[in-house]
């Protein structure tokens, strides 16, 4: 688990390509061994696309944190926002772009622990938390978002239930104040919360 955080060299390649439709809108992403959910789009994240509610896309901005292989960002770039990817994983990078190059689709896709090359300010921050990074890590990227966000911006995160969901939320509304679950399916739960 931890080779998603991490970039080895050693860890055979074995790239895919996944196509999915979601919410109507048809595009691809290409995975690998060594990138989270590499053999389909993942349930949390599709749920997670499917439940996103959003107006005027080509005026806001959207970073994609822990973007893994991209489907979030590039979902984003081609429902028109203006997108950020970052992720520590240099092939999960690597993958983003090729799959965005391909797709004729615009993102600045970079590396960035949690929010340490991120000084940009966004409407939306979207995320699978990489819930198995640890409490410390999980809860920079969840709780930091706030920083990254402008006035009235929003952090959408999927998290399963028994990956302790309540507990987040709880301490999650600490920092935001304004915390909602917009909808629960198979174990997940899909969090909004506003700046």
């Amino acid at each position: 688990m931890t080779h998603y955080f991490t970039n080895d060299d050693n860890l055979k390649s074995n790239i895919r390509k996944i196509n999915t439709i979601i919410n109507g809108t048809s595009y691809y992403f290409y995975t690998d061994n060594g990138v989270f959910s590499k053999d389909e789009l993942d349930f949390g994240t599709e749920l997670l696309l499917t439940t996103f509610e959003y107006t005027f896309p080509q005026e806001k901005k959207l970073l994609d944190i822990g973007c893994g292989c991209g489907p979030i960002g590039i979902y984003a770039s081609k429902k028109g926002f203006t997108v950020d990817m970052s992720d520590v994983n240099e092939r999960a990078i690597n993958l983003s772009k090729r799959s965005l190059n391909e797709q004729g689709l615009k993102a600045n896709v970079f590396e960035s622990d949690a929010y340490k090359n991120i000084n940009n300010k966004y409407d939306y921050i979207l995320s699978n938390p990489p819930i198995r990074v640890g409490k410390q890590k999980l809860y920079e990227i969840i709780m930091e978002a706030k920083n990254h966000l402008k006035s009235g911006g929003q952090l959408w995160l999927v998290v399963r239930k028994k990956q302790g969901a309540d507990s987040l939320i709880s301490d999650m509304k600490k920092v935001y104040g304004n915390v909602d679950v917009i909808t629960k399916k198979k174990g997940f739960c899909i969090i909004r919360a506003e700046n």
